[in-house]
Order: structure tokens, then sequence, then C-alpha cells
């Protein structure tokens, strides 16, 4: 069965289209009008074997802030959709990802209870024209609406680009491994619970 899903969400601040499919080969196309951000989900895609299309048009002519948000909420809308109630999935990863003198570590829970734990700091507010308080946004975003629950802190760096790149990477890695259908799950929700 195919695990794939389309949300389109359309506000007075943005207009976004996310395509995915939870077991393609990493290939994506990403438009978003923010350079440095299409080259994150560009890496998301590839390193969560994830394939991914994502058309947002914001107002960014205000700043990049709801496009950044936005498209977090409906990128989590796919992967919660494609999801189909966490049926047959492992649930749980995580993934440390070293970029030259930062490492960074991302810990997931597929349970339905979405939260996000931040331990990321950055030396410079920007990196290309990006305003780096945007990438809590986007996390806190994607982890509420795909209904998982995100641990991601990068124990040390100091380059800014290396440790927003590394975040996204090691979130991508650790998905990869929570939504893997796993044979001893026999098609049902990985809790005692029955259901997430």
């Amino acid at each position: 069965m195919a695990r794939t899903a389309e949300v389109v969400r359309e506000t007075k601040e943005t207009r976004i289209r996310v395509w995915l499919d939870l077991d393609g080969s990493g290939r994506s196309e990403v438009t978003t009008g923010i350079g440095f951000f299409d080259h994150m989900l560009d890496s998301f895609a590839r390193h969560g074997g994830i394939d991914l299309k994502v058309e947002t048009k914001g107002d960014l002519h205000i700043d990049m802030h709801h496009t950044v948000e936005d498209t977090g909420i409906v990128l989590g809308q796919a992967v919660f959709k494609a999801l189909d109630g966490f049926k047959g999935i492992r649930r749980f990863g995580h993934a440390y990802v070293p970029m030259d003198e930062t490492l960074t570590r991302c810990a997931i829970d597929l349970s339905n209870r979405p939260y996000l734990v931040w331990k990321v700091e950055f030396a410079r507010p920007k990196v290309g024209e990006m305003d780096t308080e945007l990438f809590k946004e986007f996390h806190h975003a994607f982890a509420m609406n795909a209904g998982a629950c995100v641990h991601l802190e990068t124990l040390y760096g100091d380059n800014t680009h290396h440790i927003a790149e590394s975040g996204f990477k090691a979130l991508a890695r650790a998905l990869r491994t929570a939504v893997e259908l796993d044979p001893k799950t026999h098609g049902h929700a990985p809790s005692t619970k029955g259901v997430l």
C-alpha cells in the first residue's frame, strides 16, 4: 500500500502544497522563495528517503516567518496523513549527525503526542538571508502537526550553517527509521493501547 499524501493549505499569508511518499528514494522539488530553506528541505527529503514536492508562496514582502512556519505545518500534516494512524511502523527513531565541528542529535517518537524539546543555539542571527530563529518555528510546527515527539539538540558546534543543516539531517534520519514498516507489529499501531 502506497504511503503517500498531499496537503494543500491556503491562508491570507501563504499558499502551500506538499506531496510526499514516505517510501521514496529522496527525490525533491522544493520552491519556497527562500534559498537556504529550499536547501534544508531538499536535504530533509534526501536523508529521510522521502520523495517530496513543496510549493510555497508566502508573504515574503513582510518577512519569512509565515512561509517557514506554515510550510512546517503542512509538511507535518502530510506526514501524519501518509502514516494513516501510525499502523505497522517502528515508531521510534534517533540519529547523530556530524558536520565538521558540529554534532547534532535527534530522537523522535511518532506517538500522536506532539512535543518539541529544542536545545539548539545559533551564534549569528542569519544564515544566508534566513533568520536563524525560524528554525525552531519550523521544527515546532512540523512536530505538532505530524503527531511527533521530537528532541533535537546540538551537542556542540560553532558554524551556523552546520548547526542548522545537521538539525534537518538528524530529524530526517530519525524520521526515516521511525516510519519504517516493522513486520513484528503485524500492521498494528506499536502501542499497548492498540492505537496512537
